[in-house]
């Protein structure tokens, strides 16, 4: 019955598990796709970098440990919340006047694809 949006759920967690292994093995090449400029040179950046990785792959597990469980109103839920995560990214790289066009075709979109997703999967009514 959730057939669109639990794709929708699988694709957006195995994306941003995929976004953070890159982060962890190539943090600056993965940094250069974010939106804003690259951070200055220091001997822990890409250790620093490398946090976003973390949480990134965390955040994709999330996803696809509610989806093991099987419940649509659920992952819904989780989907809504971790939206938080790149309407913030969106708010950052416009901040920190990033590149515009990033923040709102990346972060933004990716914000509104979680939630349009959310949306009929928390409406289902157990």
């Amino acid at each position: 019955m959730h057939w669109l949006p639990l794709g929708t759920a699988l694709l957006v967690a195995l994306g941003i598990i995929a976004i953070g292994i890159q982060y962890v093995v190539s943090p600056r090449t993965a940094t250069r796709s974010f939106g804003l400029p690259l951070p200055e040179d220091g001997a822990n950046t890409d250790w620093w970098l490398r946090l976003k990785g973390v949480r990134d792959i965390a955040s994709g597990l999330t996803v696809l440990a509610f989806m093991a469980w099987g419940v649509p109103r659920g992952i819904g839920i989780i989907l809504f919340v971790e939206a938080i995560i790149p309407v913030g990214d969106m708010l950052v790289v416009l901040g920190g006047r990033g590149s515009a066009r990033r923040a709102f075709g990346i972060h933004g979109l990716t914000a509104a694809i979680m939630i349009l997703a959310a949306i009929p999967m928390m409406m289902d009514v157990p």
